[in-house]
């Protein structure tokens, strides 16, 4: 997300007014999921204006629309994907790439139909699939679903609960994260060389926080490797987000000198107009 108002005034300029946070929001961080695709198709004309508020490096993860995961179930969607991938096409270098989140009830009977679709993805972006059915966590589910996502060159997205699940909330937004979140092991090891992390904290700060701290050595290893990592931070009010990502990115930048600076950010006020006065 971008548009969250909690973060305007801390994060973004006092003056953002409400559907103008993608500008301010791609100053301060380099990346978003976009969700917004997985409820409904955007306009072309938001398309172009996204395009046109974001600067080269920013990236948009966009989910493929619920219809053909969750509704359709993967099943003949070749044309609803072809019409969702041309409509996304004008943002252009701006599409970090795009992630197929299947339902949990979808599991290693209907690697079929995952198979099929897969060989009719564009081939000119990046993909990614996420699973949340528990028999893809290990044995054979695990073994035949990676089996399938390497011959087509496509990532598993990295789904880290730890956090979330290491005690019980105390809040209503952490109780809705335990109801909808899925509790899977967590299987660090990317599958090309563009990995994603999406990871979800904890309405306990500090838990968010020391997990966070366990993905550094890792992120490093993997840029350090040559690939270039995607990494995604939740938490259940997603109130201190931002902050998070970029001291997140400070740390591994800390590590890895080398690693691109994130976008100077915005002032968070106009600057004052000097008088004689």
């Amino acid at each position: 997300m971008w548009a969250q108002r909690a973060w305007v005034g801390r994060y973004l300029p006092h003056e953002t007014a409400a559907g103008r946070e993608l500008l301010p929001y791609s100053r301060f961080l380099n990346a978003v999921e976009g969700n917004t695709t997985f409820y409904a198709l955007p306009p072309a004309s938001t398309i172009t204006r996204w395009r046109q508020l974001t600067e080269p490096g920013f990236e948009f993860v966009f989910k493929v629309p619920r219809t053909i995961t969750h509704e359709q179930r993967l099943r003949d969607t070749g044309d609803e994907l072809r019409a969702f991938v041309e409509l996304m096409a004008p943002l252009g270098d701006r599409i970090g790439g795009f992630t197929l989140q299947l339902p949990p009830s979808f599991g290693p009977h209907e690697l079929t139909t995952l198979r099929t679709t897969l060989a009719q993805l564009p081939t000119e972006w990046r993909w990614s699939v996420e699973v949340r059915h528990p028999e893809f966590f290990g044995g054979d589910g695990r073994r035949q679903l990676e089996a399938l996502l390497r011959n087509h060159g496509v990532e598993r997205v990295i789904l880290d609960t730890t956090a979330l699940f290491h005690r019980t909330p105390i809040t209503e937004a952490g109780h809705e994260e335990w109801r909808t979140k899925p509790r899977v092991p967590l299987l660090p090891e990317p599958l090309t060389d563009r990995p994603i992390v999406r990871y979800i904290g904890s309405d306990h700060p500090e838990f968010t926080d020391s997990g966070l701290v366990h993905w550094h050595a890792l992120i490093a290893e993997w840029v350090d490797e040559g690939r270039h990592p995607t990494f995604f931070i939740h938490t259940p009010d997603n109130q201190r987000t931002p902050a998070l990502a970029r001291a997140f990115h400070d740390a591994i930048a800390g590590m890895v000198p080398r690693l691109t600076a994130l976008p100077e950010p915005l002032p968070m006020a106009p600057a004052e107009q000097a008088t004689l006065f």
